[in-house]
């Protein structure tokens, strides 16, 4: 009976594929020991025990990025959560350690390396994380999830809950809109910001909602849940919600998808076959424009600079795309089938690999 350390979260892009992972793993492993590294303040606080995982939590240890009183606190903290780690390991006589990036991570990569306990890492982003450059100089089995990225690894895609990666879109589509309280007919553009919401989305999209349904589309609006200033527009064929337990449902509802290029939603879009135009985030280091690289190269998604969405673009650009059926179309057909939907069972195979070689 196997031991494993999945270390990670912070964000959906850190939690979902370390519990896509996990559930693969059980499937194939029932009596696999599984045991979740993690900090309070993520999401996966409340994920990972909702999905039957047990969560061991350590402090938060952002990098420090300049000499101040927060690298000072790291300082101190460091040691003592490695050592934490290290015991934990030990305590549960732990195989291997499985690291997808976040706060949580660094510190289960130094207690591996330091204990000689084999260590495998998913990386998400075409441009990685600190978290995960650390762990990889300790590494030889590194999880990509895109092509162009800095680090050494295997492509093994994004491991997806089976709910994206078993969807029949076009059979579930009427189900999914009488659910949701969508028109049957009607193409649909679903918006989408994550878990947190996209400010900038919302309020362009809420402003030019009578545009698009004029354009014989409705919209599928889903708001997010941080955005308190967030007031849907009073359109028909407009529907709005705060946040959808279940995403497969919008996903077989829609026929285009705007949203931002985080990498967990450009891998589920790719996979299920759904065009889309990414607007990526105004800051940060640039890796959701790089996240999108791929299906915009092939023709499927298209990219918008966020300044641009206040400025006129959803009538300027947004209502002719939607209004030439056949480019629209043409975008799906060149998503479809681009996307790796074995994610998890590649990365299953990759930790098992860095057991083996490490043994």
């Amino acid at each position: 009976m196997a031991s494993y350390l999945f270390a990670g979260g912070g964000t959906a892009g850190h939690v979902n594929p370390l519990l896509a992972t996990a559930d693969r793993l059980r499937e194939r492993e029932p009596d696999a020991r599984i045991v979740v590294l993690g900090t309070q303040e993520g999401l996966e606080r409340e994920l990972v025990p909702a999905s039957g995982y047990e969560l061991v939590t350590i402090p938060k240890l952002p990098f420090p990025r300049r000499p101040d009183a927060a690298a000072a606190r790291f300082a101190r903290s460091w040691a003592p959560t490695v050592r934490r780690v290290r015991a934990l390991l030990a305590e549960r006589d732990v195989d291997v350690v499985v690291g997808f990036g976040g706060y949580a991570s660094a510190p289960a990569y130094r207690a591996a390396h330091l204990a000689h306990v084999p260590l495998a890492i998913h990386e998400s982003n075409a441009r990685p994380g600190m978290a995960n450059r650390l762990g990889a100089r300790w590494s030889r089995h590194v999880g990509l999830t895109y092509e162009p990225t800095s680090l050494p690894g295997t492509v093994v895609g994004m491991p997806l809950r089976r709910s994206i990666t078993t969807l029949d879109r076009a059979g579930l589509r009427a189900t999914a809109r009488a659910t949701l309280g969508l028109d049957a007919d009607r193409p649909t553009l679903l918006v989408t910001g994550g878990s947190q919401g996209a400010r900038s989305i919302n309020r362009a999209v809420v402003e030019g909602a009578q545009a698009i349904v004029d354009a014989g589309w409705q919209v599928l609006h889903l708001s997010g849940g941080r955005q308190t200033d967030f007031a849907p527009a009073s359109v028909e064929h407009y529907v709005a919600v705060e946040y959808l337990d279940g995403m497969h449902l919008a996903y077989a509802a829609a026929d285009l998808v705007l949203c931002r290029a985080g990498s967990l939603t450009v891998s589920e879009l790719m996979a299920v076959g759904l065009p889309a135009v990414y607007v990526p985030l105004p800051f940060g280091n640039g890796e959701q424009a790089l996240n999108a690289h791929d299906q915009v190269a092939a023709g499927g998604a298209m990219l918008v600079d966020d300044g641009l969405l206040a400025s006129g673009w959803v009538h300027d650009v947004l209502v002719p795309l939607l209004a030439d059926h056949d480019r629209v179309a043409a975008m799906a057909a060149s998503t479809r089938g681009s996307g790796i939907v074995d994610g998890d069972d590649r990365m299953c195979d990759l930790l098992h690999d860095a057991m083996e070689q490490t043994r």
